[in-house]
């Protein structure tokens, strides 16, 4: 019990931190003067005074947090965090249901893109804003966050961040001091971002539509200023700059910044899983591309090579932007996007999905069994990128990858029996578990997730937390065990 009030007194530290963030779109509101000032300014008073409130009546219970009680401050983080953020959309859009509000944050916080509202265009400025920078803060964690700007929190950082960060080589710390190593993830995320901003802004942007835009990319998380997406633009430059961006988001940051501090980009050239990722989608770029050229969807090559890029790196990456209505495309090109955003993203980056490094490992591993069939006695050790990898991350890669295909399967089974056809239910679970955004059918990038049930909707919010938190994360909590002494 005692610990427990630990885990609620850090977070209410965080969400005393996380009303920081109202300060951007209170700015934007000022900038452009769209009458939401109050609204993020009540919603940003109220979200500090809960955070003061909790720590304060948990004050005496400060203490180190043991890794049990770390997944249990993740999953109330993020939770809570959805809920909070939440305010302002109620504020500003009273016909809106705290389903569908709470819907729209946790896509965002999770980076998935998936979203229920129509009428972008004429948003207010803050409220866009403040959607995409949901996108960009829950794109490296809240909790990295965190635990890189507040070091006198004391609790174990290094249990929190192994908890938070993605992949299953969790305990590679690029410097000795776990604060120190998120705090220069959050560096480098900055630095691209601006650099993300620049180009889009180059390339022919408004400053707001930059900014957004890089921040979802950034975040891979896919929410867009206009209903029509990057559509909206049509624009080669624009759809060029965010290919880039989403590829370097897709790759492991702990990569971005080995090479930043070496000065020197053959780093990229030993990131076994980078190459991997990058180079799957860039031949599956071309691949689909002829495929659609082949089936007469677009009249020339390079207009159908630079539409399957676009849609196809967005959903591999599991970002979520669209410039197209993939789902009218001859089944096979979505479908294979729609897998593609199941693997290609690399762990330590801000994609969803199974990750890069568990393929890998599933596919040596398949080799083994080959081989064992063959030559029982042989000791034929894993290796990636010339590293051994050890049996139990092995076997911790198989288990994820069953609780992740059960996941699917209960809930596609979940949204079929509401009544929801099997191509959008099947795809909505896809794309709301790889945090990739879009998905077919009724969810397809034409349309969106408003047109589902509020309990559809509750099925979909689930699979987004389950996919962020890479489900171990969120069903630990469930188990007797965990609650045991």
């Amino acid at each position: 019990m005692l610990r427990a009030l630990n885990v609620v007194h850090v977070l209410g530290l965080m969400l005393v931190v996380f009303s920081t963030t109202y300060l951007l779109p209170i700015l934007a509101a000022w900038i452009y003067g769209d009458g939401t000032q109050i609204d993020f300014a009540l919603a940003m008073a109220m979200t500090f005074a809960a955070g003061c409130l909790m720590w304060l009546l948990t004050r005496r219970y400060k203490g180190e947090l043991s890794i049990r009680h770390g997944y249990l401050l993740v999953v109330a983080m993020w939770t809570t965090m959805p809920a909070v953020a939440t305010l302002p959309l109620l504020l500003v859009m009273p016909g809106l249901s705290f389903t569908d509000a709470y819907f729209e944050t946790m896509s965002g916080i999770t980076t998935t893109g998936a979203t229920v509202l129509t009428g972008l265009d004429t948003l207010p400025p803050a409220i866009n804003l403040w959607r995409h920078e949901l996108n960009w803060v829950g794109g490296m964690g809240i909790i990295v966050l965190a635990v890189a700007v507040l070091p006198l929190l004391g609790i174990g950082g290094r249990q929190l961040f192994k908890a938070e960060t993605p992949g299953p080589m969790k305990d590679s710390a690029l410097t000795p001091r776990i604060t120190e190593t998120a705090r220069n993830l959050w560096l480098v995320y900055v630095a691209i971002t601006i650099a993300c901003i620049a180009s889009l802004k180059l390339a022919g942007m408004s400053w707001l539509d930059a900014v957004c835009h890089a921040f979802s990319a950034m975040g891979l998380g896919g929410f867009s200023t206009h209903d029509d997406s990057v559509g909206y633009f049509n624009s080669p430059a624009i759809e060029f700059v965010l290919i880039v961006f989403m590829l370097l988001a897709a790759m492991n940051f702990a990569t971005h910044f080995l090479a930043w501090r070496e000065k020197s980009l053959k780093l990229y050239l030993h990131d076994t899983e980078s190459i991997a990722t990058v180079s799957v989608i860039l031949a599956s770029c071309l691949g689909v591309g002829t495929f659609l050229w082949w089936q007469g969807t677009y009249p020339d090559f390079w207009a159908a090579l630079r539409h399957a890029s676009f849609n196809l790196v967005s959903l591999a990456t599991d970002c979520g932007f669209a410039s197209a209505d993939f789902d009218k495309w001859p089944m096979f090109a979505p479908l294979w996007m729609l897998f593609l955003s199941c693997i290609c993203a690399s762990s330590g980056s801000t994609g969803g999905g199974i990750k890069m490094i568990r393929t890998m490992v599933l596919f040596k591993q398949a080799g083994r069994e080959f081989l064992k069939l063959l030559h029982p006695t042989v000791v034929n050790p894993m290796k990636i990128g010339g590293q051994v990898i050890a049996n139990n991350i092995v076997f911790s890669v198989l288990g994820f990858i069953f609780l992740y295909f059960m996941t699917v399967v209960m809930l596609t089974f979940a949204l079929v029996i509401s009544g929801l056809d099997f191509i959008s239910a099947f795809s909505g679970i896809i794309a709301c578990i790889n945090n990739a955004g879009p998905g077919l059918g009724k969810v397809g990038p034409a349309s969106n997730f408003g047109v589902l049930t509020d309990f559809q909707t509750w099925v979909c919010t689930l699979a987004m937390l389950a996919g962020r938190l890479e489900i171990f994360t969120l069903l630990i909590i469930f188990t007797p065990r965990f609650w045991q002494r």
